[in-house]
């Protein structure tokens, strides 16, 4: 099947198909629990988890699709052939915690010292600047997936390097500056990334006025 964005520009996946495993290769790896989830599955199951615990309603955003080209290789199914992103997607999260409204992006990956800005677009950062304006929390959630490493990221702090690439300066953000400014996630089993933790302390600065 094919996707399009806006523009025409045909969509290409970046993930990568895995071969299946092996019998012992299945064992070994439920013997590791969840770990090799992604960063959206574990999100994805936090949210659930906040959701079933009454703590926040937090959401992973659709993304609209406009379908062009179906065909039905029999009458009970319909196979989609072609179709194209209707407009930019914004960010990947959204929802409602404890008043406040919640807005971020999630990002991974392999690099082991820094993380390529190039993995964001413009109009992301228009739509959490947006947020920010209106009070609502915005932030970014950064893994490292190689040593399973997790950040949340505030938008102005994650702003000012976006900034340093626009004004010609580097095109990531190194390791250290995101621990730097950062705050570290630690991957747990109910919730897998408890991220509400750091949002209160952001609430927290948001009401003081100085986040």
């Amino acid at each position: 099947m094919e996707f399009h964005y806006p523009n025409g520009k045909k969509f290409v996946s970046t993930v990568q198909s895995q071969p299946i495993s092996s019998h012992k290769e299945k064992e070994r790896s439920s013997s590791h629990g969840k770990r090799g989830m992604t960063l959206e599955e574990d999100l994805n199951e936090t949210n659930r988890f906040y959701l079933e615990k009454g703590k926040a309603v937090i959401h992973k955003k659709p993304t609209p699709i406009q379908i062009v080209n179906v065909d039905y290789p029999k009458r009970s199914a319909a196979v989609i052939k072609e179709a194209y992103f209707k407009q930019a997607s914004t960010t990947d999260y959204n929802g409602v915690y404890n008043g406040y409204y919640i807005d971020f992006e999630a990002k991974e990956t392999r690099n082991k010292n820094s993380f390529p800005l190039q993995n964001f677009h413009e109009h992301q950062l228009i739509h959490m600047e947006q947020i920010e304006k209106h009070k609502g929390i915005g932030f970014v959630i950064i893994r490292f997936s190689s040593t399973e490493e997790i950040y949340l990221l505030p938008y102005n702090a994650f702003k000012k390097y976006w900034d340093r690439m626009i004004n010609g300066g580097r095109k990531s953000m190194t390791k250290d500056e995101i621990m730097q400014d950062g705050y570290p996630l630690t991957l747990g089993l109910q919730p897998r990334i408890d991220y509400l933790k750091i949002v209160d302390h952001l609430c927290t600065l948001s009401d003081e006025g100085t986040r």
